[in-house]
């Protein structure tokens, strides 16, 4: 059988990948979808590997060609290509960056005072503090229970608003990574394998739920629902994710929304929603401010007006996450685009249009374009 243009791309992103791991750099591939697996090839390095990736885009049109070009981007950034975040962002999450206004941020957040209201939070210093004050602190050993609890819980709702009949196995870790994770989701086919960061992560039995629908009824589910698809048809998209590429918008956005179309009324649940939501979009606003040339105090002063509960640390790793790490300065834009238009689907569109589109979302991971169709509906 003739190898197909995609295979080609797949073989090279495979070596591609065992190159960055020899030389203990983070993995290109996240997730393997695919069913039957070759010899992995050989790349003399990250030259090479981009070298191949451009001479395979000059043979691909639409689709495909955009997807090489995410990896061609990011490629080039570890090269040492310094582009503008907004062409960064748009060759390698398919998304242009564009603020938010203040006045949208504003609403959004008093959306997240009233979340806290209601759960009698106060705003100010303490505020996240209160807030898992509030909840059930889970230790270290009883987190992945509680996880698995969760997750068999939500399941069938998931399964039910997605349409996935596909099964999945979960393997649960424990790490102590300095980096800014607190919980990672990776794996191939059925497999999928959650770390959770104890260095940065402490859980409640809200956010078991929470994180039970994000990594593994979202990411495990969506991405073995995938890799079940790939099995019976032979799929026309790289059957290889990755998060510098063009569909992580869909992965991270409807993950953080996912308790909004199957537990609209757990309270403390969607308080989190609302409150993580808005620091998205703080986020954003910092993420550009710092690759516009910000100073820090400012960005530190900025932070603070708008999330006084937030530690000046945290906010120092996360300027310096989004304008020098090449992997997030790309692929944290990410999760507030992606969350911004996955919670207006559920605020905005008729149940007829959402359920269309989560359907669509656990058979292939579509691309911003690809859920642009569904914009008139959300207007």
């Amino acid at each position: 059988m003739a190898t197909s243009l995609r295979d080609k791309v797949e073989d090279v992103l495979v070596a591609w990948n065992a190159h960055e791991i020899s030389v203990g750099a983070p993995p290109v591939i996240d997730y393997d979808c695919r069913h039957s697996k070759g010899e992995v090839g050989k790349l003399n390095g990250r030259v090479h590997a981009y070298q191949e990736l451009l001479r395979l885009k000059a043979e691909a049109t639409d689709a495909l060609a955009d997807r090489i070009d995410c990896h061609l981007a990011y490629l080039g950034a570890l090269l040492g290509e310094r582009m503008s975040l907004n062409e960064f962002v748009r060759r390698t999450q398919g998304v242009e960056v564009a603020a938010w206004s203040g006045e949208y941020v504003t609403w959004r957040g008093e959306q997240a005072r009233k979340a806290m209201a209601d759960l009698g939070i106060p705003w100010g210093a303490r505020t996240r503090r209160d807030l898992l004050d509030s909840e059930e602190n889970l230790t270290a050993s009883e987190v992945p229970e509680a996880l698995r609890a969760a997750a068999a819980k939500f399941e069938p709702l998931v399964r039910k608003v997605t349409g996935t009949t596909a099964p999945y196995n979960l393997t649960i870790e424990t790490a102590d990574a300095d980096a800014y994770w607190s919980y990672w989701l990776d794996g191939e086919g059925q497999n999928a394998r959650l770390r959770l960061n104890m260095r940065n992560a402490r859980f409640t039995d809200v956010q078991a739920r929470q994180f039970s629908l994000h990594e593994i009824l979202g990411h495990a589910l969506q991405s073995a629902s995938y890799s079940a698809r790939c099995c019976v048809e032979d799929v026309p998209w790289v059957r290889i994710l990755s998060v510098h590429a063009n569909h992580q918008v869909l992965l991270e956005g409807l993950a953080q929304a996912l308790p909004l179309f199957v537990a609209p009324d757990d309270e403390a649940l969607i308080a989190h929603l609302r409150l993580d939501y808005y620091l998205q979009l703080v986020s954003a606003e910092l993420h550009l401010a710092i690759n516009d040339g910000a100073s820090v105090s400012d960005c530190l002063d900025h932070a603070k007006l708008r999330a006084p509960f937030l530690p000046e640390e945290t906010v120092g790793r996360m300027l310096s996450d989004r304008s020098t790490d090449v992997l997030l300065r790309s692929y944290q834009w990410a999760y507030p685009a992606g969350a911004d238009w996955f919670i207006k689907l559920a605020e905005t569109a008729d149940s007829q249009t959402i359920s269309d589109v989560l359907h669509a979302a656990y058979r292939s991971p579509l691309t911003p374009q690809d859920l642009g169709r569904y914009a008139a509906a959300m207007e």
